[in-house]
């Protein structure tokens, strides 16, 4: 017995050392620190004069504490430094990661009722466009990603603004914003966006992240209109999980990716556990990683939303192992990502794509 347990650890022993020091290239892209996260969150509640609050049913959610500690901040930070403490430490991280060279920080626009005015008590989270604008100006790691509800009365100037401060995309979330976005009435937005050439990051899928969604207006399938109107979409995680009309989200989006030249993909969120082996099948589409591009979905970058165990049916233990040890979230997001086999030409897509517009 004791020989059979020494033999057993010398073998533990061996593989620890080989996986410890063994430095595994592959995971490792081969473009250095040049990679732009298109999707990265932030939220306040209002210190600092930010302009940003979450409503009493977001606030009194069971999430609420668990996304402040998500986001490394404590709400003491916040009343004595001020919301704007969050653009400083997400700076400082992107500043230590060996991959990420620039992130998008999204602003979040509000629900907006038939008037065309902004409900605060539907409004779950409201982050100002002039707070991000003036904030992310600050770094020189930190790009301006706009939000404008569509349904505003003065959504139209609204847009022209956050493009002369600098904004490099629109973000949605259309089932907790209120937005339909196949809705005739857009059309003037979406000829303004297509003629600014300012892209749409949207929401596309089953929404769970918030205390309540109506997840028929992220149906992939509304999403033509915008399309037709020369706008750029970037589909947010692939329309994964969710169905609409009984189909499939996922399944739902393909044809649209195959018959719009002008649609993207962004690849955020896809190793969460609530959407396991999504990435793994995305990535056997035919022509799909041609239209994709790398987004995180920060601050939901975390155990036990996340972890390179959930898939090991799909990548080694080697490289399970690897990506847990990596302690930057962002570089550990791009090693897991791949280790599914994304290649290269994906982490660097976001970047040309703003370039274009």
């Amino acid at each position: 017995m004791k020989k059979i347990l020494f033999i057993l650890f010398i073998i533990f022993f061996t593989t620890f050392m080989f996986f410890r020091d063994h430095k595994i290239e592959h995971l490792n892209p081969g473009v250095g620190k040049s990679i732009i996260d298109v999707h990265v969150h932030v939220a306040g509640l209002g210190y600092g004069e930010s302009g940003c609050f979450i409503n009493e049913t977001m606030r009194n959610n069971i999430r609420f504490p668990f996304y402040l500690w998500s986001m490394d901040v404590t709400e003491e930070e916040l009343i004595q430094q001020g919301d704007q403490i969050l653009f400083k430490k997400l700076s400082d991280k992107i500043a230590r990661s060996e991959t990420i060279k620039k992130a998008v920080i999204l602003a979040m626009d509000g629900f907006v009722d038939d008037n065309g005015l902004l409900n605060k008590q539907e409004t779950q989270i409201y982050v100002p466009n002039d707070y991000v604008a003036t904030q992310s100006a600050l770094y020189d790691n930190l790009l301006f990603g706009a939000s404008i509800n569509p349904r505003r009365k003065d959504a139209l100037q609204r847009l022209r603004a956050v493009k002369e401060k600098g904004a490099v995309l629109i973000k949605w979330i259309p089932s907790i914003m209120n937005i339909d976005p196949s809705s005739p009435d857009l059309i003037p937005f979406y000829q303004l966006m297509a003629k600014l050439k300012i892209p749409l990051l949207t929401h596309t899928g089953m929404e769970k992240s918030f205390a309540n969604a109506k997840d028929d207006l992220a149906d992939p399938e509304r999403l033509k209109l915008p399309l037709e109107q020369g706008v750029t979409v970037i589909a947010a995680h692939i329309a994964t999980t969710g169905k609409s009309e009984g189909e499939d989200n996922f399944t739902r989006i393909l044809p649209l990716i195959q018959k719009y030249p002008n649609l993207y993909v962004d690849i955020s969120s896809l190793t969460q556990i609530n959407k396991l082996n999504y990435l793994s099948r995305a990535m056997k589409e035919e022509g799909l990683t041609e239209k994709m591009i790398y987004g995180t979905d920060w601050p939901l970058q975390f155990f036990p939303i996340i972890s390179p165990w959930y898939h090991i049916n799909h990548i080694s233990l080697k490289d399970a192992y690897h990506v847990g040890g990596i302690n930057n979230q962002w570089d550990r997001d791009v090693a897991l990502k791949k280790a599914f086999g994304v290649p290269d030409e994906v982490f660097l897509r976001t970047e040309i794509l703003l370039e274009q517009k």
